[in-house]
């Protein structure tokens, strides 16, 4: 497996989960929840995420809130069973991020076409995406240094704009 950016090579949190059906708010609140933290999604109900004290604090604190409202959840540390699931699960993960970089990267084409104005409030939003980004990008794919080029290119295009 490619070095992690944080955890312990080889060491995985998961998290497996039942969330009643009704209300259907709860079960896609803890959906959102998870998608920010850049979980990769193993089955129905089971999600992974390389170990660290960060990942493993996030995961249970949303397994506490599963309990809090009447689902059940438990979590584990584990190892892939090879190192070609673990590859896998890697690149699952890294090309999610990438797609989101790639979205930054379109949206810096299109800043670059705005108002100065305009360009300053997407500088500002694409600043905060990157950070959002980067919290859950675990795997980095090559589009995260060409998004954070593009970013403070067009920061630097418009010195007097920029946001911070």
């Amino acid at each position: 497996m490619e070095a992690m950016v944080t955890g312990t090579a080889g060491q995985w949190v998961l998290l497996a989960y039942r969330i009643p059906r009704q209300p259907s708010t709860l079960r896609i609140s803890i959906w959102r929840k998870l998608d920010r933290l850049g979980v990769a999604r193993l089955g129905d109900g089971l999600v992974a995420l390389p170990a660290d004290a960060r990942t493993r604090e996030q995961i249970d604190w949303i397994a506490e809130e599963i309990g809090e409202l009447g689902g059940s959840s438990t979590v584990w540390l584990a190892a892939a069973g090879s190192a070609a699931q673990e590859k896998a699960i890697a690149a699952e993960m890294r090309a999610a991020r990438a797609a989101e970089y790639r979205a930054v990267l379109e949206q810096v084409e299109a800043a670059e076409r705005a108002r100065p104005g305009e360009r300053s409030r997407v500088l500002k939003r694409l600043q905060a995406e990157l950070r959002r980004i980067g919290r859950r990008d675990y795997f980095p794919p090559a589009e995260r240094e060409a998004a954070q080029r593009a970013v403070k290119a067009l920061a630097e295009a418009s010195p007097s704009e920029v946001v911070r």
